[in-house]
């Protein structure tokens, strides 16, 4: 499996810890962390975070020693972005960073560019 160098996601130090331990409780070993975007949300773009098969066009990245997947065609808008883990009380969850963003919504998981 050929592995990319460059990396167009990083990955917060939070973001490592809680995905590690996802794939960890999760023990299909096949399964690498897909990266990616899709239509929908009211900003018009949503970002997908979970765990999935490779498939042909996927590249393979290694963020954070976490083996990650990410649709050639996504990296347009992922560039760049930082995955973070938040579990404050204003917000709990995978918060993303994208500088691609020319707009969010207010619960942060869609975006437009």
């Amino acid at each position: 499996m050929e592995t990319s160098t460059e990396l167009p996601v990083k990955l917060t130090a939070s973001a490592k810890v809680e995905l590690s331990r996802l794939f960890h409780e999760n023990k299909e070993s096949s399964k690498m962390l897909r990266i990616g975007v899709k239509g929908g949300g009211c900003s018009g773009l949503s970002y997908v975070l979970e765990m999935d098969e490779k498939t042909g066009r996927d590249e393979v990245y290694e963020i954070e020693g976490i083996q990650c997947i990410i649709d050639p065609a996504h990296q347009l808008y992922l560039f760049g972005m930082e995955i973070d883990w938040k579990t404050g009380l204003d917000a709990r969850g995978f918060v993303f960073n994208n500088p691609n963003a020319s707009s969010t919504c207010g619960c942060g998981t869609s975006f437009a560019v």
